[in-house]
């Protein structure tokens, strides 16, 4: 196999990359092209992602790309997180830009829906965790207070596809980022018309669905002709950024392992070949989303490092800020388990102050609140770490065997301190790395595209041999284990 180069462009809630992937027979190389931020614009309170600037920021990771000596890019593939979607009208106009899924628009959506629809039968249909967030509330309260842009919409695409068609031309809507809508139908993996018909939710404006790995089309002109460059392929890559994510998990065996991709969210899961939508698991609130080679990607999602991000944040607009090298020295001036929260009650979604709301949270439920960084830092480690032992153990209800390993990829998993504080907590070998997961699933999927690798399993051999791993083991357990049944009525659902 010659060596080969893939364009990986991957949005975050919080920042964007894009990432020049070249494989050998030997390993994969990463070179980081462009990065740039991402944050939700307040509009008369509304949250709107600009779409335009994001946009803008794709063509200068192409540009960058192509001026860096990378003319010869096989192909080019995006990723972003998920449920998010724009509109476009009959001719092609975006209807303003995408309502990002902290707006506060989806409140009481999902008791509104559940009236005309009950939660099970939407689950049984869909096996989607249920979150205010999800697509299908976030277009039942647009259809509920008679938005004017549906009147004007003629087609509707998630955020990777919408980035793919302003590229190509081409609209399509790619079956992992389309699972994460609630709105597919896990079995089928088609649109689920029971579903838009009880909702009153315009089915004629969704694409069809397409594979990962499908050819989606050349560059337009436009877009050559703007960078100078040559036309080049638009890959559908696993378009939401965690199912990417689990392509990277550098596994060599089956069945005993579960993976934690870990960033702004918290993703905890099993990859699994048939969904799992039994009442337990809705009781659980796990969730089925597509994932790649017909897989299923089972698993929680759970609020993750946004808990820090936003404090962290905050300090620093207070002229306070903290770096993440003085993570483990703040933590360890504070005492342990002193101060425990459920990372995924409502009120951390989208607080004015997250210090102040985790010490309210601790003052309704009757615990010594925390007032230094480092009383913070450490509730929210602690907690974060703890959560996770409660849904691995959920997991391990619905297991023939126990799970043994748990690997943690993404941007978090560099966070050593809550990799230990994870491996304490669930007793399991943590295995940590690679931290450029998402970009690396994405690359693997244009590769498998063009026939350079094989298989997914040929990508993951291939990632670890190519990255460092970080391996943990369990320490003061009991301590964590008396934590933890202090921890778990917080967690209930």
């Amino acid at each position: 196999m010659a060596a080969s180069k893939f364009l990986a462009v991957d949005f975050g809630a919080s920042s964007g990359r894009a990432i020049i992937g070249k494989i050998t027979p030997q390993r994969i190389i990463l070179e980081e092209i462009h990065r740039f931020n991402n944050q939700p614009v307040n509009l008369l309170g509304s949250l709107y992602w600009d779409f335009p600037y994001l946009f803008n920021e794709l063509k200068k990771g192409i540009s960058q790309a192509v001026k860096n000596g990378h003319d010869e890019i096989q192909g080019i593939g995006i990723d972003s997180w998920g449920v998010d979607f724009g509109l476009l009208t009959r001719d092609n106009q975006l209807l303003g830009n995408p309502f990002a899924y902290r707006d506060a628009r989806t409140d009481g959506m999902m008791e509104k829906a559940f009236l005309q629809m009950p939660a099970n039968e939407i689950y049984a249909l869909t096996g989607i965790q249920f979150l205010q967030l999800n697509s299908i509330f976030q277009l039942f309260s647009m259809v509920d207070s008679k938005n004017c842009l549906l009147d004007l919409a003629d087609s509707l695409l998630f955020m990777p596809d919408l980035f793919n068609f302003f590229l190509t031309g081409e609209k399509t809507s790619e079956y992992t980022i389309a699972s994460t809508s609630q709105l597919l139908n896990a079995n089928t993996r088609e649109w689920e018309p029971q579903i838009f018909d009880r909702l009153k939710l315009p089915l004629n404006l969704f694409q069809p669905i397409i594979e990962p790995a499908t050819f989606i089309g050349k560059l337009l002109p436009a877009v050559t002709e703007e960078l100078n460059i040559a036309p080049l392929d638009v890959i559908a890559a696993a378009s939401h950024d965690t199912a990417s994510a689990v392509i990277a998990v550098p596994v060599q065996t089956s069945a005993d392992w579960a993976y934690l991709s870990s960033g702004t969210w918290s993703l905890l899961g099993m990859e699994i070949e048939q969904p799992i939508i039994t009442p337990e698991s809705l009781r659980h609130n796990f969730t089925n989303e597509g994932g790649v080679d017909n897989s299923i990607r089972f698993l929680r999602n759970t609020m993750g490092l946004w808990l820090l991000q936003r404090c962290m944040a905050q300090w620093s607009e207070s002229g306070e800020a903290i770096d993440y090298s003085q993570l483990a020295d703040l933590v360890s001036s504070a005492q342990p388990f002193q101060s425990l929260i459920n990372p995924d009650d409502i009120t951390f979604l989208n607080p004015p102050d997250m210090a102040a709301a985790i010490q309210e949270f601790c003052r309704q439920h009757k615990q010594p609140i925390p007032t230094t960084k480092g009383e913070i830092i450490r509730c929210i480690l602690e907690s974060l770490a703890l959560k996770y032992r409660y849904i691995c153990d959920l997991m391990n209800d619905l297991r023939p065997a126990p799970l043994k390993r748990l690997h943690i990829v993404g941007g978090g998993s560099q966070n050593e301190l809550l990799n230990q504080f994870t491996a304490n907590a669930t007793g399991l070998e943590v295995i940590a790395g690679p931290s450029e997961a998402t970009a690396l699933g994405n690359i693997i999927v244009q590769a498998i595209a063009t026939r350079e690798l094989s298989s997914i399993k040929e990508g993951r051999e291939l990632i670890a041999q190519s990255f460092q791993l970080n391996h943990f083991q369990q320490t003061e357990r009991d301590c964590w284990e008396q934590a933890y049944q202090r921890a778990k009525p917080l967690f209930f659902t």
